[in-house]
């Protein structure tokens, strides 16, 4: 049977997995997917992660992921730019 709450941390390690490595944010990602992994190999195993460190995983995973996409340049405005010009 399926765990929303592993799937989501599934999720979330693949997304920190795709940033950038150009980015200030896939550093500091590394240690927390790292992280993410070890609570999904022991859900896996059949052993209790505790709750409380895992919803702080999620949280920082989020907040990363956040600041990592603030750093993506927006490429309409690029567009607009380079038009005017």
């Amino acid at each position: 049977m399926s765990n929303p709450r592993m799937d989501l941390v599934r999720l979330l390690a693949a997304r920190l997995e795709r940033l950038s490595v150009d980015s200030l944010w896939a550093r500091r990602a590394s240690g927390l997917r790292r992280s993410l992994i070890k609570a999904v190999e022991a859900a896996d195993a059949n052993n209790e992660y505790p709750p409380e460190q895992l919803e702080l995983l999620i949280e920082h995973s989020f907040e990363i992921l956040r600041k990592a996409a603030l750093e993506i340049p927006d490429a309409e405005a690029a567009w607009k730019r380079m038009r005017v010009q």
